[in-house]
């Protein structure tokens, strides 16, 4: 029983290893498209596509879509990941899982830090191929709402993953957080105010960070949850 549960840690660290490798070298090719003075094909056809042909102000679908578009994004802004991030290290807090809140303090912290500093260093500005639906101030590259809603939404998800029963419930808290971070890296798009390279980018980026933290969680803190509280 001991050998395979090694076994099963030790091929989790190696599958952990190729997605940081794999982000890592992902957000570098990007990086190189995101240096050039003009706008690749790949990043123009995909956001025209979310524009009516000829009318560059004018997103695809019903007006209804365009709200429920910048309700989405909302997911991935910086007040939102607060109040999530401190709803969630308070219930750590409060349960004894202080090592736990401690990680996902510093995953979350630490995906912003990065990010910020990724953006200063590419220094790419916003695209202005089609109007944006939401104002923006920050830098293009890579895009901060795509990076940390991977960050702090796979943190999360791979936290809670890691205590609820079977696995078919895994899979699914796993597959929401994931599903909830591409819907908001696809809206940024949407609304104008990325270019897909930039959302590529931060998927790549956040992607690597949040399991870097979750090998962290796994090697430093394996053994150290205490049992949450009977309802």
């Amino acid at each position: 029983m001991t050998l395979r549960f090694w076994e099963r840690m030790q091929f989790s660290v190696l599958l952990a290893g190729i997605v940081v490798a794999g982000g890592l070298w992902g957000f570098v090719e990007l990086a190189e498209v995101a240096r050039d003075t003009t706008a690749h094909a790949f990043d123009t056809d995909i956001m025209l596509a979310f524009r009516e042909a000829s009318r560059p102000d004018d997103p695809i679908g019903p007006l209804w879509l365009e709200e429920a578009v910048r309700d989405i994004t909302a997911l991935g802004s910086v007040v939102v990941l607060v109040l999530v991030t401190a709803a969630a290290i308070f219930y750590l807090l409060l349960i004894g899982w202080w090592r736990q809140a401690l990680v996902v303090l510093v995953a979350v912290g630490g995906g912003q830090i990065v990010s910020s500093l990724l953006k200063l260093g590419i220094d790419r500005p916003r695209p202005d191929l089609v109007s944006h639906l939401v104002n923006v101030q920050t830098l293009s590259f890579p895009s901060g709402h795509a990076m940390m809603a991977a960050v702090t939404y796979l943190t999360l998800g791979s936290m809670l993953a890691g205590i609820v029963p079977g696995r078919s419930t895994r899979i699914y808290v796993l597959g929401v957080a994931i599903l909830i971070t591409l819907l908001v890296g696809v809206s940024r798009v949407y609304l104008g105010v990325h270019w897909p390279s930039d959302v590529l980018a931060g998927w790549c980026a956040g992607f690597a960070w949040a399991t870097l933290c979750w090998l962290v969680e796994r090697r430093v803190l394996t053994g150290a949850r205490p049992t949450p509280p009977a309802n």
